[in-house]
């Protein structure tokens, strides 16, 4: 019988190791590396060459989704599959557009694991059902790429000045975007308009 061989990457290492133990515990699946940070796995993954990356998608370093993105650039043959706490339909969108081919809640039963690597593997995609309801009936995200990037620097804490400088914008034009982001997202002001924009999962 051929292992389909897998990488895991888990920034928690009592997490990690759970994960590593119960999927050895399956005949047909082998743990080939393990990491806990974003910013090494294609690397790893050039060395090791796993069929299946099993990704958390909140790590240090990049995050998983990134990661996943980077990941089917360099090594397409090695199929992605997302773990989260965060059953939000925009993140769901997200992981789709980063040619992921699953994308499973944490709080799922063991035993879907296994199961959901092995169709990961054969080239099947495996989405969480409620997720994908919730999906389907969500919202489209109304903001520009640019109108992201920008509120996704506000979201980490940079001001006007600072936004303008990293995107090579006047500050003027950064305002612009934002009065526009508000608007578009019906919000209060800017924090309002982060706080709906990551439950939607629209930003990271």
């Amino acid at each position: 019988m051929l292992s389909v061989r897998i990488l895991l990457a888990e920034d928690l290492h009592m997490i990690r190791g759970a994960l590593v133990a119960l999927l050895e515990l399956e005949p047909d699946l082998k743990v080939v590396a393990s990491v806990d940070r974003g910013d090494v796995i294609v690397k790893t993954a050039l060395e090791t060459r796993p069929d299946v990356a099993i990704i958390d998608i909140d790590l240090p370093g990049i995050d998983g989704l990134t990661a996943a993105a980077d990941l089917h650039g360099q090594l397409p043959g090695c199929h992605t599959l997302i773990l989260t706490n965060l059953g939000r339909p925009g993140t769901l969108r997200r992981a789709l557009s980063a040619h992921v081919a699953g994308f499973l809640l944490k709080d799922s039963p063991p035993d879907q694991l296994a199961q959901a690597v092995r169709a990961v593997a054969a080239g099947q995609r495996v989405v969480d059902p409620h997720l994908a309801l919730a999906a389907w009936d969500s919202a489209d995200n109304p903001l520009a790429p640019r109108e992201l990037e920008v509120l996704r620097l506000a979201a980490r804490g940079a001001d006007t000045a600072e936004i303008a400088g990293l995107l090579y914008l006047s500050k003027g034009t950064v305002r612009n975007y934002l009065t526009a982001i508000v608007s578009k997202l019906g919000a209060r002001n800017r924090i309002d308009a982060v706080r709906i924009a990551e439950e939607a999962g629209w930003i990271p």
